[in-house]
């Protein structure tokens, strides 16, 4: 049987965000709080003299229109930075909608980095990773490690944050698209400043109690785009035990903080059953 490399490439989420400036090159300076879902799609890479990419799973489709899929472009990246030349069959099991504000296609770049550094033995290391994911986007070098961080500048400056509790995630989605840039366009009103980080959070309750007040400076935008988002929040909110709801990144998902993974699973299964969803854990950080 061929040697087959697996990586999960969970959903991210963004916490709090906060636009805290923009550049003379028009990318926007952003400070936000990330973590990573037990939901996402899997990266599985065989060894084959050419690179290829199959795409399988429930949310497949969406992609088939897409001439150059970044994970292609992660694997050229790669070869590109390390001499590499074997190829490789790559297959995405894509399972997170698109262009939803949890990183999936940055999340799949990542994961396919991982499983190609493996499967070629090139070595990189995480560093040496983030420095091609960086060459990607610039979501991709978080999604590396797939840990709690803290994101500023582009996002590629990437730090610690206290050591977060244990707490339930609920993720649901309109199954509406909308693109990240056009979100940033209908954004209003001043910059935000980047935040201190508290040296400790007790509890789901008093990260949903941090969290409040801070955030997401592009939640009004995106709701502006699809009011959809304002239903979506409105039903995460009522859920029995819903500490917290808020879109995450530029939307149309939305995520709800729970005390447990298992009172974010039942409130998931309550949500409209035509949208996307899924309730559970964070997930640990990627070898």
């Amino acid at each position: 049987m061929p040697r087959v490399i697996t990586q999960p490439a969970p959903a991210k989420v963004n916490l709090y965000l906060r636009v805290t400036g923009r550049r003379a090159d028009g990318y926007h300076l952003l400070d936000s709080l990330a973590v990573f879902a037990e939901a996402g799609d899997v990266i599985a890479a065989t060894p084959q003299e050419a690179l290829t990419l199959a795409l399988t799973g429930p949310e497949a489709k969406a992609l088939q229109a897409e001439p150059d899929n970044l994970v292609l472009r992660a694997a050229r990246a790669l070869a590109a930075a390390t001499g590499a030349t074997e190829g490789a069959a790559i297959t995405l099991d894509k399972h997170l909608p698109i262009a939803s504000g949890i990183g999936g296609g940055s999340a799949d770049a990542a994961a396919a980095l991982r499983a190609l550094d493996a499967l070629w033995g090139t070595r990189c290391g995480t560093d040496g990773l983030r420095a091609v994911a960086a060459t990607l986007g610039a979501d991709v070098p978080v999604c590396v490690e797939s840990r709690a961080v803290r994101m500023q500048g582009i996002g590629e400056i990437l730090s610690d944050p206290p050591p977060l509790p244990p707490f339930g995630l609920l993720l649901a989605n309109p199954r509406i698209a909308l693109p990240t840039p056009s979100v940033f366009r209908a954004r209003r009103g001043d910059f935000s400043a980047p935040l201190e980080m508290p040296a400790r959070i007790a509890d789901a309750a008093a990260l949903a109690d941090w969290l409040r007040p801070l955030g997401n400076d592009l939640q009004d935008a995106a709701i502006s785009l699809c009011p959809t988002i304002a239903e979506v929040l409105a039903a995460i909110a009522a859920q029995p035990g819903c500490l917290l709801a808020r879109i995450s990144g530029s939307g149309a998902t939305c995520f709800g903080i729970f005390a447990t993974p298992e009172e974010a699973a039942r409130a998931a299964a309550a949500l409209h059953e035509g949208w996307w969803r899924w309730g559970g854990a964070t997930c640990r950080a990627m070898p």
